[in-house]
């Protein structure tokens, strides 16, 4: 048996492609408007989170960082600096695998504390990453240099991982769970009592 289904195949596929397109489009405006690399880390935190909820595999993550870097290479005119991403999300994998997905999960308390922790230390690691070997000039000094990049990237990580446990708490409100891969919907009452 595959270690990934084809259902864990389709999650990683819309995932990676939902953080590569959105970033690869929207992020170079806001940062062109703003300055600020919040948009980033507040998409790709967000999708992780998620992802990491539905497919609860390791490995997955890295798989959409990969893919999503692969998205920005072959469409933003200057995609060098995702590389920090890239390391993030296997940062994020690796992290989130050894915290273990049923703890982290099984509690909103736990899910958002945990979410909330490792989105922003993988934010952080992509804004050091990105600080210290893609950016450069005064305006970058003017913030703080590359721990002040990271920081702010931190604070990308912070919303990026509310939306994200929010999200998935939000799911697990509804019932929709992700159990053996699948995002399970519970069947209507009628359905139930015919059976």
């Amino acid at each position: 048996m595959p270690y990934f289904s084809s259902r864990d195949i389709a999650a990683i596929a819309m995932c990676a492609t939902l953080w590569g397109i959105l970033n690869s489009i929207f992020a170079p405006i806001f940062f062109s408007i703003s300055h600020l690399p919040f948009f980033c880390d507040m998409i790709g935190f967000s999708v992780l989170v998620l992802a990491a909820w539905w497919i609860r595999k390791i490995g997955a993550i890295t798989i959409i960082g990969i893919i999503a870097t692969l998205i920005n290479f072959a469409i933003a005119p200057n995609p060098y600096h995702f590389l920090g991403f890239t390391a993030a999300s296997i940062f994020f994998d690796l992290t989130t695998a050894a915290s273990g997905y049923g703890r982290t999960f099984r509690r909103k308390t736990y899910t958002a504390a945990s979410m909330m922790t490792i989105s922003i230390f993988s934010a952080s690691l992509a804004g050091f990453i990105i600080g210290t070997f893609f950016m450069t000039g005064s305006a970058f000094n003017a913030m703080g240099g590359v721990l002040g990049w990271a920081g702010l990237h931190a604070i990308g990580g912070v919303i990026g991982g509310a939306i994200g446990t929010s999200l998935v708490t939000g799911l697990d409100a509804r019932k929709i769970t992700a159990k053996n891969s699948t995002m399970q919907q519970p069947q209507p009452n009628f359905i139930r009592d015919s059976e």
